[in-house]
């Protein structure tokens, strides 16, 4: 037992799609690398603002200025989970994907040919794109870091090589949304940082699973997204404030030229920002209920829910892999060491020596198992590992899943075998 164990059943009551069933059995939902389910609170919060303080920011009357409280509570928020110091650092907007792009094409206006840009081929395209056409209009160079084909990770040795004094932006995943290896981003960062290179963190597969610290990490530019941590579809930026008041920004002529206006381009969603600060108090209240401790400190609270979070779904990882480890015509690709689950997040890509992705994945919904087939725009990898046009089948737990629902899955998974 963890200690999130004895409290899982009472945190599931707070999910509304949680009680969703067929047949009179309770679907499990697996599919939360593409989008976890949301607490009943984060739901309130976007229907309270709509409801009572719908209004555009910087006006001087009473929803107007209720909304920009709200915004200045939620960048707090934000910075509590992401370990940032400056608040006015962390911009929010429609997804990583789309600041991420924002970003890319701001640092390129300070790059030129000969420069060089580092990704690896195990991140999601959004950590990909966005620094290949950046770096294709600049006239810079892109380095792709390669993989330990069989365990799907990182190569490292290959990674130290091609950071070197031409390197301008090391973009790295801080794990993998395929195989759900970890990546040493602070050693990564590092690496980058004596080259005398910018570095950018992809956190939108880690932030439901473990705690985010930008300061410890030593990274330049981070991004998420909240409906990967329990909220709604909203992105969240943060940078060094140095970097982010430098780079030219691209917006309109009226938008604020001070941080965090500058980077959040257009008519915010209020209502997701609302929903986002609901979503980040639902986990620090998570870490106020396992300690039994009234941590007024968000951060503090915050720091004790990712440590329950981490030891609970290590637990369910090693659960799964042993399972999995049985089903002789299931491969797992990536990290499947019981050994060291510390080099993983519990999300697991399979695939069947006869039976299509998508075939598998249909036949688990007749069973009421929600379950992602495809490369989910990890394509590189996907490409990599000769899976396309398939690709694989990713089974994907958080706090809310159980140990029962991975005997059911691996029930059904065994029908199939």
């Amino acid at each position: 037992m963890t200690e999130l164990a004895a409290h899982v059943l009472a945190l599931r009551r707070q999910f509304p799609a949680l009680a969703r069933a067929l047949g009179g059995t309770p679907v499990i939902y697996l599919d939360g690398p593409a989008g976890t389910q949301t607490p009943l609170r984060v739901i309130e919060a976007i229907g309270d603002y709509l409801a009572h303080h719908n209004a555009n920011h910087g006006g001087v009357f009473a929803t107007s200025r209720e909304s920009d409280e709200l915004l200045h509570r939620a960048h707090q928020a934000a910075a509590d989970l992401l370990g940032a110091r400056d608040a006015d650092c962390v911009a929010f907007g429609p997804n990583m994907t789309t600041l991420t792009f924002a970003l890319s094409r701001a640092l390129a206006q300070t790059w030129k040919a000969g420069d060089e840009i580092v990704v690896t081929r195990l991140d999601h395209d959004a950590n990909v794109s966005p620094w290949v056409l950046a770096a294709r209009d600049a006239g810079a160079t892109v380095k792709f870091v390669e993989l330990d084909r069989r365990t799907c990770t990182l190569d490292l040795e290959d990674a130290r090589r091609k950071i070197t004094s031409n390197t301008r932006l090391v973009a790295v995943g801080c794990a993998s949304n395929a195989t759900g290896g970890i990546n040493p981003v602070q050693e990564i960062c590092t690496w980058a940082r004596e080259a005398g290179a910018l570095s950018f963190l992809d956190a939108v597969h880690y932030a439901p699973h473990g705690l985010i610290d930008v300061q410890a990490w030593g990274c330049d530019f981070l991004a998420c997204s909240a409906y990967k941590f329990f909220g709604p579809h909203i992105g969240l930026l943060w940078g060094r404030r140095e970097l982010l008041e430098t780079l030219p920004a691209y917006k309109v002529r009226p938008a604020p030229n001070d941080l965090p206006g500058k980077w959040m381009t257009g008519t915010q969603s209020h209502e997701g920002i609302a929903g986002t600060l609901a979503a980040i108090d639902y986990l620090a209240d998570l870490g106020r209920a396992v300690t039994g401790k009234d941590l007024h400190d968000r951060r503090r609270a915050l720091v004790a829910a990712f440590a329950a979070i981490t030891a609970y779904e290590r637990s369910l990882s090693s659960q799964m892999l042993q399972g999995l480890a049985r089903l002789e015509p299931i491969q797992v690709w990536g990290p499947t060491s019981i050994a060291d689950l510390t080099a993983r997040v519990p999300t697991f890509s399979v695939t069947h020596s006869s039976r299509s992705p998508e075939e598998i994945c249909r036949h688990l919904d007749q069973h009421g198992i929600y379950a992602w087939h495809g490369n989910y725009y990890a394509l590189e990898l996907s490409e990599t590992l000769g899976q396309e046009p398939q690709g694989m089948v990713r089974l994907g737990l958080v706090h809310y899943n159980t140990s029962e629902e991975i005997e059911r899955l691996l029930s059904v998974l065994e029908q199939i075998c």
